[in-house]
């Protein structure tokens, strides 16, 4: 019998494995969501095993671990590079920045303008070299595109303009990117875990955190932190990702089934998250949680960010992806 997979969950048991007696295979795949069932980026997940089982149509489980049980997307995404605990997941570009000082740029600020215009850049597939260079530096394949969340900035305080947001210290995803246009735009940006944000506005430690819908709704930030100032500084890309070392050793069949499931998963996930995104903020603002407040300085942010995000696309070799992006009417 023959192991596809020999790394073990966490140390343990088997990512990936193959068994049965006479020659009857059973493989199983292990997907990680920071969130529960109701997260578009669980609901991502959850479509692209349905999509796997029908298409392969061979003994085939999928474990999806939910409620950040194999810890965060961070950790998921180095599983995926040693080809242990974890095969597939939803994770922030930033998280991928160690292995790909190209990767952040993927959904850094102000990279589109709306969402007519970053459905355009993802249907031309213009961040291919991007998800190229990832799969060559940590063996992790970008297999779907979901997301679609438009971020805001989520504070203890209103925050109407460029003004307010002087020395403004707020939590940011850990690359450089997002630290270097925070700054730019005034504030003071500082990166703590993801788990640790509600503590760290509670505590004082932060005044603000920057974050779609969907992530404001299930961590429960506006809690503490019910002032939500509607910068619309980022369209979220959260890639859909598989671990290459799984893929390499999986039946030809089933590869073909991880790359068309990926993209299928991928515009599912994008659907659901951009379509809820305002429906779930006018929901905690009519249920008095949260309260949105008009941003009248986006231009400026905007303005104050452009040279940032056009030196570090040059620091990346990115400068032709990012033209032909801002060259999308």
């Amino acid at each position: 019998m023959r192991r596809i997979l020999t790394a073990g969950f966490l140390g343990a048991g088997l990512a990936l494995s193959i068994s049965g007696a006479y020659g009857q295979q059973a493989i199983e795949l292990h997907g990680a969501s920071q969130f529960n069932d109701d997260h578009a980026f669980t609901k991502s997940l959850a479509k692209f095993g349905e999509l796997l089982k029908a298409c392969y149509g061979k003994p085939l489980n999928i474990v999806l671990h939910k409620n950040s049980e194999l810890g965060l997307e961070k950790q998921y995404f180095e599983y995926m590079s040693q080809g242990r605990a974890v095969d597939f997941a939803v994770v922030s570009p930033a998280h991928m920045s160690t292995f790909s000082k190209a990767a952040p740029f993927i959904d850094a600020p102000f990279l589109f303008r709306d969402l007519d215009h970053w459905n355009a850049v993802l249907d031309q597939d213009l961040l291919k070299p991007i998800a190229d260079e990832i799969g060559k530096r940590a063996d992790v394949m970008l297999v779907g595109y979901a997301g679609g969340g438009i971020r805001n900035i989520f504070a203890t305080k209103p925050l109407g303009n460029m003004e307010d947001l002087k020395n403004l210290k707020v939590r940011v995803q850990g690359a450089p990117i997002w630290s270097r246009t925070f700054q730019a735009a005034g504030m003071a940006p500082t990166v703590i875990a993801y788990n640790e944000i509600y503590n760290g506005i509670q505590n004082g430690v932060i005044e603000a955190g920057e974050n779609e819908a969907a992530g404001v709704e299930q961590m429960r930030f506006f809690e503490v932190a019910p002032q939500l100032a509607m910068t619309q500084h980022a369209i979220t890309i959260r890639p859909i990702v598989f671990s290459g070392k799984t893929f390499r050793n999986m039946p030809a069949e089933l590869q073909a089934c991880v790359a068309k499931a990926g993209k299928e998963a991928g515009a599912h996930g994008r659907q659901i998250e951009s379509s809820e995104d305002t429906a779930k903020l006018e929901a905690l603002e009519s249920a008095g949680k949260l309260k949105r407040v008009p941003f009248a300085d986006r231009e400026a942010m905007k303005a104050a960010v452009d040279p940032v995000l056009a030196a570090y696309a040059k620091e990346i070799g990115a400068e032709e992806i990012l033209a032909k992006i801002n060259a999308i009417k």
